[in-house]
């Protein structure tokens, strides 16, 4: 398993490894944000083999926080995947009965949400932080950088929890998580998942529009 996590596709510079293992990961995640910009239900079935191959990647960095988020997304992407698919009468896209219509958080719950992303990570973080450095020694290597690696994970779980019940506000939770992951990648040494993290970055504001006019249009 580690000879192929660890398997160089070519390095850059001469001293900076291109994995493959990051080829794939970056591919399937594109394919994933691109198809749920588009609205389509398609990006769940993508989004299992996305979710599966993030694991191994995490797992390969002592990313822990990042790590056991992946069986989590599995959960909110089978969550997600029905609720798209089988939507109450109230909530019946008016283009398409058999789907899921744009809704919106109200102030109030978005407010809740902020409060919760902050105060989660930070206890996240520290946790993560006493793991392999007075926890567990030498069974764990220390995360490198727990606090970073927390918010990153708290941010996606709520960003992926309103892209499930399919909420326009998810998008801007997504542009923090692009920000933030983007610097996670750049710190352990990632090279194509910056790259990646910055075309999330532009397929977030197309999405970010595209569904507020799907939500005007109640579809």
């Amino acid at each position: 398993m580690k000879e192929f996590l660890n398997y160089t596709l070519f390095t850059i510079g001469g001293d900076v490894p291109v994995l493959l293992i990051d080829l794939v990961t970056s591919v399937l995640g594109l394919t994933c944000v691109f198809l749920a910009g588009r609205n389509s239900k398609y990006n769940f079935w993508v989004g299992y083999l996305y979710t599966t191959f993030l694991f191994l990647m995490f797992w390969n960095k002592n990313l822990y926080a990042s790590l056991l988020l992946q069986p989590v997304s599995l959960g909110i992407n089978i969550l997600g995947h029905y609720r798209w698919t089988h939507p109450k009468k109230s909530e019946e896209s008016s283009q398409d009965h058999s789907a899921l219509k744009v809704s919106m958080l109200t102030w109030p719950q978005r407010g809740a949400a902020v409060v919760s992303v902050f105060l989660i990570a930070w206890l996240w973080g520290w946790l993560l932080s006493q793991l392999g450095n007075r926890w567990c020694v030498g069974i764990f290597p220390s995360d490198p950088i727990p606090y970073l690696d927390a918010c990153v994970t708290v941010l996606i779980l709520v960003a992926q929890f309103l892209s499930a019940l399919k909420k326009w506000d998810c998008w801007i939770a997504w542009l923090l998580v692009n920000v933030t992951q983007m610097i996670l990648h750049i710190s352990v040494g990632h090279v194509f998942m910056p790259i990646v993290s910055g075309l999330y970055l532009i397929n977030g504001i197309v999405s970010l529009y595209g569904w507020y006019r799907l939500y005007q249009k109640k579809a």
